[in-house]
């Protein structure tokens, strides 16, 4: 396994899909998302291809440990009812999905970049994935829509954020994350999170040399929070040929009919 692998977060493109199409369009996520993950195949010609998907019924460690960890989320019922649906048509396409209780889908992306040999694609609008980046993994993000994507690497995170890629979890703890409800360190914000790393090359070092001491232990927490688990159990990344036919099927069997004739005619090219 030398090639290419694109791991994908499935929840942050669905969203993405589904905001950027008229919701006159029946299942919009999912036409979106398929024409998504057909437009990627097509551009980067991966080994393999992961989907990696929330389990929005059962709570991770990250809930339990902080109850304000995501909470004030409301999700539409649409969106709702489409993710249930999106991973079976992965499925069809002959890609990998990964969705399990208890894991989010940032850290099937982190287990699969941490098992591949090879060069790594992470498409996900989600900063956080950012610790993942190396020499050989990039992350793709959405920057309008679905349609248009920047190559994040080493050089822009540090470009950004002015810290290195592997210090993105100390810098979210540090800083907050109002979009996940992660408090952060009172009175620092973005510039004063990158300043401390620069100087101490850790929070745990800055702790060490008495920092922030009465709220150690909840920036500890913060940094537990924003880390990917690396250990999520992710399926055999091997090989894959897209079953384009298959997946024609299964979006016929849904009832899109213009995008089932779109794979129809891209199985036929095949």
């Amino acid at each position: 396994m030398s090639g290419l692998l694109l791991a994908i977060d499935g929840d942050s493109l669905a969203h993405r899909a589904y905001h950027a199409l008229p919701k006159s369009i029946r299942l919009n996520a999912l036409v979106g998302f398929a024409n998504f993950l057909v437009r990627l195949w097509e551009s980067e010609q991966p080994e393999s291809v992961l989907v990696g998907w929330d389990s929005l019924d059962v709570p991770t460690y990250r809930h339990e440990a902080l109850p304000a960890y995501q909470s004030g989320r409301e999700f539409e019922d649409s969106i709702v009812e489409q993710l249930a649906l999106l991973p079976g048509l992965v499925e069809s396409f002959g890609f990998q999905v990964a969705k399990a209780g208890g894991y989010e889908a940032d850290d099937f992306l982190a287990a699969a970049a941490h098992a591949w040999p090879g060069p790594v694609l992470v498409a996900t609008s989600d900063r956080d994935a950012f610790q993942l980046v190396s020499e050989r993994v990039t992350i793709l993000q959405p920057v309008k829509g679905v349609s248009e994507l920047a190559r994040i690497g080493p050089a822009e995170v540090r470009e950004r954020y002015g810290i290195e890629p592997e210090q993105v979890p100390d810098f979210i703890a540090l800083r907050g994350d109002s979009s996940d409800r992660i408090p952060g360190a009172p009175g620092v914000g973005t510039k004063t999170a990158a300043d401390l790393l620069r100087r101490y090359g850790s929070l745990e070092a800055a702790l060490t040399e008495g920092r922030f001491s009465a709220i150690a232990d909840d920036l500890r927490l913060y940094r537990r929070i924003a880390q990917m688990d690396a250990a999520a159990p992710v399926p055999d990344l091997s090989d894959q040929e897209p079953t384009w036919a298959r997946a024609a099927a299964k979006a016929d069997e849904l009832g899109l009919r213009a995008l089932a004739g779109r794979l129809e005619e891209r199985a036929s090219s095949s």
